[in-house]
């Protein structure tokens, strides 16, 4: 299980959909956390995009997981700014593209719990392996120049 967000949901109904998703009840979580998300909750946002990138509850969708994680992650949800990088790298949902996967994943470092920033800083340099020098700086850059703000979903 992933976890993202504040572990007080921030919208009332959200205790709710928290618990079913904890409990692993994916399938009656997943419209409690649609309403949620919709709302604006990014905590509610990065879990859906979860499920829909391991078709949890929901058919396997990674556009949908790559949507749901953008609006946690442009939130400053560390957990989804780390699984969207890791989408650009790959290409799952969204086109293969390191500066942006850098740019997610250098955010992702700098916003993380203790427990999870080693593995985050990991992935990073790894794939910087992968980029120019130019490359990197416009992914820095980016990231510098980042400001954190609500995202509702746009598909």
């Amino acid at each position: 299980m992933v976890g993202f967000g504040p572990a007080v949901p921030a919208r009332a109904g959200g205790t709710e959909a928290f618990a079913l998703y904890a409990r692993g009840d994916y399938a009656a979580a997943v419209p409690r956390l649609v309403r949620l998300a919709q709302a604006g909750n990014a905590r509610a946002q990065g879990l859906l995009g979860f499920l829909y990138e391991y078709g949890r509850g929901v058919p396997q969708d990674f556009v949908f997981a790559a949507m749901w994680y953008t609006c946690a992650a442009e939130q400053g949800d560390a957990t989804a700014q780390y699984l969207l990088g890791l989408l650009y790298d790959k290409g799952r949902g969204v086109r293969v593209d390191v500066v942006l996967s850098q740019k997610w994943l250098i955010l992702a470092a700098a916003g993380a719990a203790p427990r999870d920033r080693e593995a985050y800083i990991r992935i990073r340099d790894a794939v910087a392996t992968k980029m120019s020098i130019a490359q990197i700086a416009l992914a820095q850059a980016l990231a510098s120049q980042w400001v954190p703000a609500p995202r509702l979903p746009v598909r």
